[in-house]
This record gives structure tokens, sequence and C-alpha cells, in this order.
């Protein structure tokens, strides 16, 4: 394995450098309102500073599977392990050519460590993290099934990953199979995630972000025994791009994140989908467990799924947030009983054990009151403006000036056209697929965030609905 001072660093476009420039703007400002910190509006609603003084994290490994994670950012020094690399790109497990690895670390574990302007954090702050570099789709590319490649060498990390120390697995990525085939969601695929599982680990994966187009299935979210997690905005209603179906198991915030990235300024602003989602879901079961190392894989995910909030619907589940959006502040706080600790939570596996996996794809409707969480009796809902606790900062009260500065630089993201999801595959292109198109999945070529708007909500949502924190 090469060595990580062989690494080369990612050059920096220049949209790269007008974004960095323009969040260089909004920290700048000595105003507490417009830190880093600030801007990460997850962290509020989330209320980490509360779970902080419980846990955050330490002693629990999560495991990226991703483009690679750089472990120069000033944020993320001392908390990136080394890996093994799969890919034939230059440098190794710490090169991320692409980002999007580096920026998915860094909302599982980043420390703050620039300071109260500049710093950045992760949810599981004292969390480390396991890079394991998948290859790019430009490797080896006509000469062999890339959709099947992905498969192989995914089953292959997820192995490694599985013979490590890692607790849990982070997938932000997947790809559907191509039609008329199972080249992706193969028996290979599903025998490496129930190796994993028997492994005692936990593997969360993104659903996808083509809920408003085709919603095809994504593997491996849609591999039974993997948590498939979808993205919710601010007010706790999921995005509309989020996919739906049976795939979906629970929900975490996934829009408009900031978080430490290897832009010039290691900031970026406007990453958006179920990507982020799934680095959060990880977060949350690495603070759980890291408070109860006594645990099994599966009694963490059974108090996520108990302490979810739930649809508002009043269903157990639903195609949209699955069984609730993950409350780790509830979970440290009253995680009730863990349930047995040799019996997987979720009904997928002893399915699977009985008939064959479906590969008619979910509908791309989810249902009329499923695309959002519903307040709980047991306690008052807080939105991301409620500061009853002192702890809630409204997002409107960044003020005009920052708000328009990450206008600008969601603006700035447009330029990029960012891993646009490829049309499915005709005869021969005419050139290679974009470097690195699975992760997050259906969304555009290359890494980083994609232009920073918020799709409205799916007719017939409702109104608005808060986090219920």
């Amino acid at each position: 394995m090469r060595t990580s001072s062989k690494r080369t660093r990612r050059p920096y476009s220049l949209a790269s450098a007008a974004l960095g420039l323009l969040l260089v703007g909004v920290a700048a400002t000595p105003a507490h309102a417009e830190s880093v910190r600030s801007l990460q509006w997850h962290l509020d609603v989330m209320r980490a500073d509360e779970m902080w003084k419980v846990s955050k994290g330490q002693g629990i490994t999560v495991a990226v599977i991703d483009s690679g994670v750089d472990d120069s950012l000033t944020d993320m020094k001392g908390q990136v392990l080394d890996g093994k690399d799969f890919s034939k790109q230059r440098g190794d497990e710490h090169t991320d050519i692409e980002g999007h690895g580096t920026r998915m670390a860094a909302l599982i574990a980043a420390t703050g460590a620039r300071g109260p302007l500049y710093g950045s954090y992760g949810l599981a702050p004292e969390a480390k993290i396991l890079p394991i570099r998948m290859r790019y789709a430009t490797e080896d590319f006509g000469q062999v099934d890339s959709n099947a490649e992905y498969s192989r060498v995914l089953s292959r990390a997820i192995r490694y990953a599985a013979g490590t120390d890692a607790q849990i697995i982070n997938i932000s990525m997947g790809n559907p199979n191509t039609p008329g085939r199972e080249n992706v969601g193969t028996p290979q695929l599903a025998s490496a995630v129930r190796y994993a599982i028997d492994k005692g680990k936990l593997i969360f994966a993104a659903v996808g972000n083509s809920g408003d187009t085709s919603n095809l299935l994504e593997y491996p979210a849609a591999t039974p025994g993997v948590v498939g997690v979808a993205a919710a905005d601010k007010d706790g209603r999921v995005l509309r791009s989020s996919q739906r179906g049976p795939q979906v198991d629970l929900a975490a915030p996934g829009s408009d994140m900031v978080n430490a990235c290897l832009a010039g300024t290691q900031v970026c602003k406007g990453g958006k989908g179920t990507s982020s989602a799934t680095a959060l879901a990880s977060a949350s079961a690495a603070l759980i467990w890291s408070q109860h190392p006594d645990w099994t894989n599966h009694q963490v995910l059974r108090v996520m799924l108990n302490t979810a909030g739930k649809p508002e619907s009043g269903d157990e589940r639903t195609d949209a947030v699955g069984y609730g959006m993950v409350r780790p502040r509830i979970a440290l706080k009253d995680p009730g009983d863990p349930g047995p600790a040799d019996e997987y939570p979720l009904p997928d596996l002893a399915a699977a054990a009985s008939a064959p996996p479906s590969t008619e794809r979910p509908s791309s409707q989810g249902s009329k009151d499923g695309d959002k969480a519903g307040t709980e009796t047991a306690e008052p809902a807080a939105s991301a403006s409620d500061d009853a606790d002192g702890s809630g900062v409204p997002w409107v009260a960044l003020g005009l000036g920052a708000a328009a500065l990450l206008a600008a630089a969601v603006a700035v993201l447009t330029v990029r056209a960012r891993r646009r999801r490829p049309a499915p595959l005709p005869a021969a292109p005419p050139f290679p697929p974009s470097p690195y198109p699975y992760a997050p999945p259906q969304q555009p070529p290359s890494y980083g965030p994609p232009p920073g708007h918020i799709a409205p909500p799916p007719p017939g949502a409702g109104p608005d609905q808060s986090w219920h924190r």
C-alpha cells in the first residue's frame, strides 16, 4: 500500500477558489452569528452541544468507503487512520481527487481545530475515520462493465472494512442496476453485507437523489442488512430529490450543509442530499455506541429506530422517512430497552432469506403524508429556531449580508455542473464518464456540492414540520 507521504494534493478549480473567497468573507467578520460553526444548522437542530456533554464518539471508528479522505485539513488532523486503496488513481486512501469522501468524513468527525471563527465540527468529533478509497469509473473505461465492477470492488471494500476495528461502515454512494440486468445488486454484494453484519458492523448507505425523477433502487442501500438513509431539510421535510421506497430506513439532515472540505479556505457550503444524511446517521450511531460500548450492532440500530422522530402520518414507517428522523440526543438521554443482542432489528434480512429480492423500482411518488416527521406527545417539538433551551439559532438571524454571500457561493457552484446523473447508458459514449459518479448517487459528475437549491415539497406535503428535537 502506498504511504500517505506520497499523496498529492487535489488541484483547485477557479470555481472552488471563488467559493473559498466568498466563505472567507463570511468567516472574516468577527460576529458569532457568522462563524462557520453557526452556519452548521444541522448541529443546532440536533442539539449537538447538549449531546457532547454526554458523548462525542470517543472509542468509535467509522470506515468511510468513498473517494478517499484527505487528512491534511486542520479540522481533520489526528482523525484519519490508515485504511485501504482500491483505486488505480494517483496517491492512496489519503488522496481525495474529488473531495466527496473528505466532506463526509468531516461531517462525521471534524474537530473545529481551526478555531471559533473558521472551525467546523463533525457530529461525533472524537470518533476516528478509516478511509477506504473506491475505484473511479474512468478506470478501465470501455473495457469492463462499470456497474458490475463498481459492485465487485464495493463488495471487496465492505469485506475489508468488516475485518478492521471499525464498528460502523459509511457508504455515501450508490448505483442502480443496468436496466434489464442485476449487475449491481448482486449476490456477491449481499454476501459481503451479511458477512460485515455477522462481524458486528453497522452499515449505513445513501438511498439516492433521484426521488423526483427515476427513483431507481440503488445499491448498497437496497441490499438487505444495509440501513438506507434519506435526506431532510432544516424544517424536517424530506427533500423531493431524496428517493422513496422500501429501502428507506431512517432520515437525517441533508440540505445546505456547511463543513470542512478541500477548497482554499477548507470550508464549503451547499452540499445537499442523501450522502450528507448518511454521514450524520453514521455519526449518530457513533455517539450512541460510544456511550454504550457493550451493545452490539443490532442493539445500537434498534435504539436508533425506536427513538427516531416518527412520521407525522402516525405510521410505523413510510417510504419517505423510513422509521423516522435520527435523534441521537433522545437515544443518549432515554434509550429504552436495546433488545436482543443477536437479532437484526429490520425485517429485510429475514425476508431475503425466504424470497428473492425484488427488481421492481419503487414509485417516484412518496406517500402523501409520509414526507415529514410528526410531533410526538412525549416531548414538545423544537424547530431550528426554537431557542427555549438557549441553543437554537434562527437560520434567518445570519443576516442579509451573510445570506447574500452564501447565495453567491451557491451560484458559483452551478458553474461547476457537478455530478449530473448520467443518462441510461446508450451504446458507446464518446467520452468516459466523470471520474467518480457513484457518490452521492444520482447527482452530478464529480464530488462536491450541487447547486444549493432546496426543492419544493411534493404535492400534498403540507406545511413545514419541525425536527422534533
